[in-house]
């Protein structure tokens, strides 16, 4: 017979923890003094707990351990679960190893450089939204060609929003797609989010642009026809960091107000 401090050494564990064990069922002693109130273990008792132990260390719950090891979990229901444990680990994994390439890409950033970047990229998940929106055709994606077009149509937008009696529900954003197959032209959309059905008297479509799960987003100060270098950071990132970009950058403006040098825009790539 173990006392409590000797059956904690050999199997590894804290004395408290054996008491838990004891509290909730999973591992009572094999004995109890009724007068000191001393615990004792059987060396046989070991098993058990090595196996406590080892589901533990699978990420089971105490209360699953318990269902285990006393067999009220069939074997079929114990492969699924251990499927799906197996699934939590593998994107955990997915996880750590895509935010180890960031840490990595930004040390070769402050080493290449020599200092810290002040802009940085964070990915997240976008909304779905509903929109009033008008589009044109730019001749490519570059800002010399965008900004020419992209500018009239939300000025036209938003008088005609204001026509409508509607009330713009959030920041203003632009978004792009490509105009022909294997053309470097572009389809320009200048969109409002807005809670409004579609009406033809409008003058504008409704549109309801679906959620994106992932996307990598930095936030762009000051004038559009500067953002190339903004973009190109985003391009290195993507690179850097083996993700894969879908599509065209989204623009969502978040100070529009006064001159553009003081302007606050996020530009937002979706990622697959």
């Amino acid at each position: 017979m173990f006392s409590i401090g000797d059956f904690a050494k050999h199997g590894r564990v804290s004395v408290r923890m054996l008491r838990h064990y004891d509290a909730i069922g999973l591992l009572a002693p094999a004995r109890v003094d009724p007068f000191t109130g001393y615990r004792g273990y059987e060396a046989a008792q070991l098993a058990r707990l090595n196996r406590i132990i080892a589901l533990k260390d699978l990420g089971f719950t105490l209360q699953q351990v318990a269902g285990i090891i006393d067999e009220q979990v069939s074997p079929d229901e114990l492969r699924g679960m251990l499927r799906l444990r197996r699934a939590e680990l593998a994107e955990a994994v997915a996880e750590a190893e895509s935010r180890l390439t960031r840490v990595e890409s930004r040390l070769r950033s402050i080493e290449s450089e020599g200092h810290m970047p002040t802009e940085d990229i964070v990915v997240k998940s976008l909304p779905a939204v509903r929109v009033a929106r008008l589009s044109a055709v730019a001749e490519s994606f570059g800002p010399e060609h965008v900004g020419p077009v992209i500018d009239p149509l939300f000025g036209r937008l938003c008088a005609l929003v204001e026509r409508a009696g509607l009330t713009v529900a959030g920041p203003g954003l632009a978004y792009y797609e490509e105009a022909e197959p294997g053309s470097d032209r572009v389809r320009a959309y200048a969109a409002l989010p807005v809670n409004a059905e579609p009406d033809p008297a409008h003058g504008f479509e409704i549109a309801d642009l679906p959620a994106v799960p992932r996307a990598a987003t930095l936030v762009h100060r000051g004038a559009m026809d500067q953002v190339l270098p903004a973009e190109q950071l985003m391009a290195r990132w993507t690179e850097a960091t083996g993700e894969r970009a879908v599509g065209y950058v989204r623009e969502l403006y978040l100070e529009c107000e006064g001159p553009q040098t003081t302007w606050v825009t996020e530009l937002q790539q979706p990622l697959d």
